[in-house]
């Protein structure tokens, strides 16, 4: 709910009043347009604004987002959620991030900007990664204890495989973003591309469970605003969401276990 308020409110002010401009001028003509237009704005959005203050109301009284196992969901500071949430995202859509187009595009939007302000943001983009999977990853209990869901095995296999292996995959968490942005900006306007990437953050880093669903809007976000015209692009995400899909059934059907500390079967689940 935070995420969808936070990006459309920003981005019908953007799309409404606002030219496309660099980014200081947009930030300049946002601030302007949004006291001169203040009162159809408000007209515009008071339903959403009355949703946001019964949230943050029902947040206050009942001292957590949720009504059970308050604290098993307490608010903490995951930013390494970005990070996965990135490396996923373009995972999902790898016909259009993990090709050789797009890396070579990268790499000439790299050498055509001030080759010394790219290292900048570049090394300043991997600190920020080393550091955020360093002190702020999080194995939630319920994470390192149900192995029903795919996230387990993730953790587990691949994040845990060994201790190196969270800085390793650090470099794609940023390639991932920095493809991320490249695609937005393509058809969307600086703003919208950094009130997208708040959005997402506002979303996930208080989430201290690593779980797919949180992912969705911000997902789904992403493919709509791309843009993505390609029909073999189309096309190969098709064949890939089929396979994920195939394997998710054959698995919950074909591959049931049982836990010896509780009777049932189990099966495996996202």
């Amino acid at each position: 709910m935070r995420f969808r308020f936070l990006l459309y409110m920003s981005s019908k002010c953007i799309r409404d009043y606002i030219p496309f401009s660099d980014f200081s001028h947009e930030v300049r003509e946002i601030i302007s347009r949004l006291w001169q237009f203040k009162w159809e704005i408000i007209a515009s959005f008071w339903p959403y604004l009355v949703i946001m203050a019964a949230f943050i109301t029902f947040v206050f009284l009942n001292g957590s987002i949720v009504l059970g196992a308050k604290e098993a969901h307490t608010v903490s500071p995951h930013f390494a959620q970005l990070m996965y949430f990135s490396l996923i995202s373009v995972l999902f859509v790898t016909p259009v991030h993990f090709t050789i187009g797009q890396a070579a595009a990268l790499a000439r939007s790299f050498w055509k900007k001030n080759k010394l302000v790219s290292f900048f943001q570049l090394c300043t983009a991997l600190a920020v990664g080393f550091l955020s999977v360093h002190f702020f990853s999080i194995a939630h209990p319920y994470l390192v204890a149900d192995n029903r869901h795919y996230t387990f095995y993730l953790w587990r296999k691949v994040i845990k495989f060994h201790w190196s292996m969270k800085y390793l995959l650090v470099p794609l968490y940023v390639y991932s973003w920095i493809s991320i942005f490249n695609i937005l900006a393509k058809s969307q306007r600086k703003t919208w591309v950094l009130v997208y990437f708040l959005a997402t953050a506002a979303t996930l880093i208080p989430a201290p469970l690593i779980e797919f669903r949180y992912y969705t809007i911000p997902f789904f976000f992403l493919i709509l605003h791309s843009h993505v015209d390609d029909d073999r692009s189309w096309l190969l995400m098709g064949i890939l969401y089929v396979a994920i899909n195939i394997f998710t059934i054959y698995m919950f059907l074909f591959r049931p276990f049982s836990w010896v500390h509780e009777t049932g079967v189990q099966r495996f689940i996202w």
